[in-house]
């Protein structure tokens, strides 16, 4: 009814429907909520209708997602990442249908993955065509987590009395719940699905308003193996809606912890009601991201890391880079490169070839954006390049000069707005850079090994992630993702961020009929 031939097959390929579709799921399909529209921001016309869960299901939910868990966590590791593992193998199988609706229902383009550019006299971009790069996150985390299977170690501690022996082991906490947004409508959710199950716990997930589809449809693919397996649908429940569903999950005392993708504003006020009740949460909020380039740089790696880090996604995602500091040496060099990087880029439907930005996500960034260009120039700011709206959710690049403590540049606007500032010293940059509220993602270009160990130390970026040569954006699984202030202080993802999705405990026991006291402590 609302989908092209093409869109229409994409939607049946996954299990969904070009009319309407469920939007809750805990073991069966069904939903008595609002009925919601998925619009396509490149066309601004209707993909599918979904009928949301209601806050009456979603609390029914939570009892099932818990009597699920239940069984789960007596589950051995091992078997559960036998089961992960067949959900990553069909989430490989469907990754070229499911990733086409991500750049549907988001708006990401075609050929967004890592950037590799080469710089001649003009510059030529070629970006790996990686369509489904989101999808593959999801497919890296079920991988990485398959291995935790074997590997989700305690320890054995020495203990102060004799025969004694003093441990720690982790256990799974109990219900999940996962908010996300739309800019990563499949691979947070993964972030946090695998390592949730692998630990031994259930999910519930409340997808962004504007990106169901995606959610319905990752969640049919882990249905499926679900059932396969024999195993109860509400170990990966589903409730799609607006704000009041992800209320429901924020103020339950059966959702052990809530891990929330988003703005630092509703991320702040979830932290708090989340913590008000004793609950764990785990936050991904705002950035407002910078990179550094020093005099010594290798210019050919920094003006298409920039171009990726300022434009990928068109500026919408979290390690977007928004503040870009140039030493004054080489400031109009850079300056005039980046431009003419900047008028190459290709702007339309994020299907077509050869596009490297695609529309802003909705009419209400497109407004975020007019504001964005209007406070630069009321703060004394100069366009440099860009500033234009185009048609539909469609905007250019845009690129300023201001100064590095204008209001505008502490704050994260979620557009492609990148803000350049000149500095003279090393030190003099790494402050700037950590003047802002939020602490995400940071990276510096140089060749000089003393100032790389000064940036990456305790003196340097402030920042969860602290890059050399690189992007902001484009982190690989295997590293802890997340940041410090007003970010949130959340890590999702690699290293031991297993550890959050689980309670830590501590034993003692005595093999012995002695019963010495720590501390040798006398009693009695």
């Amino acid at each position: 009814m609302y989908s092209s031939i093409h869109t229409r097959s994409i939607l049946s390929d996954l299990g969904l429907s070009s009319n309407r579709n469920f939007g809750a799921f805990d073991g069966r399909w069904h939903g008595s909520g609002a009925v919601s529209v998925s619009i396509n921001p490149a066309t601004n016309t209707p993909i599918a209708q979904v009928v949301n869960a209601s806050e009456e299901e979603t609390v029914s939910m939570i009892t099932k997602a818990k009597k699920a868990y239940e069984f789960w966590r007596t589950v051995p590791a091992p078997k559960r990442g036998e089961v992960l593992r067949q959900i990553r193998n069909r989430l490989d199988e469907l990754k070229e249908p499911l990733g086409i609706l991500v750049s549907l229902e988001v708006g990401k383009i075609k050929a967004e993955g890592i950037g590799e550019g080469r710089a001649i006299i003009i510059y030529t971009f070629d970006f790996d065509n990686q369509t489904f790069q989101k999808v593959q996150e999801y497919i890296d985390i079920a991988d990485y987590a398959v291995g935790l299977s074997r590997m989700l170690n305690g320890q054995i501690i020495p203990s102060e009395r004799p025969n004694h022996i003093l441990l720690e082991n982790y256990h799974p906490l109990g219900v999940i719940g996962i908010i996300s947004a739309f800019n990563f409508p499949n691979a947070v959710f993964g972030w946090n699905q695998a390592l949730a199950m692998i630990t031994g716990n259930a999910t519930i997930w409340k997808p962004a308003n504007s990106t169901p589809l995606t959610a319905i449809a990752t969640t049919k693919i882990i249905e499926s193996v679900l059932s396969l397996n024999d195993l109860p649908g509400a170990l990966a429940c589903l409730a799609c809606g607006d704000a009041a569903i992800g209320n429901v999950l924020v103020e339950s005392p059966n959702i052990s912890l809530l891990s929330f993708t988003g703005s630092t504003n509703v991320g702040r006020n979830i932290g708090v009601k989340v913590q008000s009740r004793f609950g764990k949460n785990l936050l991904e909020l705002g950035g407002n991201n910078a990179i550094i380039v020093c005099e010594d740089a290798d210019l050919d790696l920094t003006i298409p890391s920039v171009l990726f880090a300022a434009v990928g996604t068109a500026g919408q995602r979290c390690t977007t880079a928004r503040r870009l500091f140039l030493h004054e040496s080489i400031y109009d060099k850079v300056l005039e490169k980046l431009v003419n990087a900047y008028k190459q880029i290709v702007i339309g439907n994020p299907l077509d070839d050869g596009v490297l930005c695609g529309p802003l996500h909705s009419k209400n960034a497109v407004s975020e954006f007019e504001k964005g260009i209007e406070e630069v120039v009321k703060q004394g700011g100069e366009i440099i390049y860009g500033g234009k709206v185009l048609n539909g959710n469609y905007v250019v690049p845009t690129i300023t000069a201001i100064k590095h403590n204008a209001p505008v540049v502490q704050k994260e606007i979620f557009v492609p707005i990148l803000h350049v500032i000149k500095f003279k010293d090393f030190q003099e940059a790494i402050k700037m850079n950590n003047l802002v509220s939020q602490g995400l993602s940071s990276s510096v270009f140089t060749k000089d090994i003393e100032k790389v160990f000064q940036w990456i130390g305790p003196a340097g970026s402030d920042c969860g992630i602290v890059n050399v040569n690189l992007p902001t954006n484009g982190a690989e699984i295997g590293g802890a993702f997340g940041g410090e202030k007003e970010t949130g202080g959340g890590r999702e993802s690699g290293s031991d961020s297993w550890k959050q999705y689980c309670r830590r405990v501590t034993t003692t026991i005595n093999n012995s009929k002695e019963l010495p006291l720590a501390q040798g402590i006398k009693f009695g």
